[in-house]
């Protein structure tokens, strides 16, 4: 099945350290996964970043950000080739679920819903007092003759 994917950034952390100033260390993120039949689940992450492996030759100081640029890094982590990081399998594994839970709802159906209840939802009975009443005839002091 083929999905539209949205992601967004929800949060971010940032630290110091000796020779960098806000440095992100960590974002809390969404990604929202659409169906081609519309159905639509998300999943909510967070990737950590350790500062310390940051390259200051090639650092992007904190105000000159862009989202698709931080949104990267973690694609990167989540869906990249390091399989120690990535876990797409796991995040869509997710967001199939919650689709699946809504395009195929288990729902229980009551007895006065049934497709033959004469007025679904409203369907009675009314108790027929002699449809209820043992024929004399055959009975022998309580047991059938």
């Amino acid at each position: 099945m083929a999905y539209t994917f949205n992601w967004e950034l929800k949060a971010l952390r940032k630290a110091n350290s000796d020779s960098l100033e806000e440095i992100v260390i960590g974002t809390n993120w969404k990604v929202t996964a659409t169906d081609e039949d519309g159905y639509e689940a998300s999943f909510d992450g967070a990737t950590p970043f350790k500062p310390a492996e940051v390259d200051p030759n090639n650092f992007t100081s904190y105000q000159n950000l862009t989202e698709a640029q931080v949104l990267g890094w973690v694609k990167n982590v989540v869906s990249g080739s390091n399989m120690s990081t990535n876990y797409w399998e796991h995040i869509m594994g997710r967001i199939e679920k919650q689709i699946n839970e809504k395009k195929y709802l288990e729902t229980r159906v009551d007895a006065t819903a049934f497709p033959w209840a004469p007025e679904s939802g409203s369907y009675s009975v009314t108790p027929n007092p002699d449809a209820n009443t043992i024929p004399s005839q055959g009975i022998n002091n309580g047991t059938p003759s």
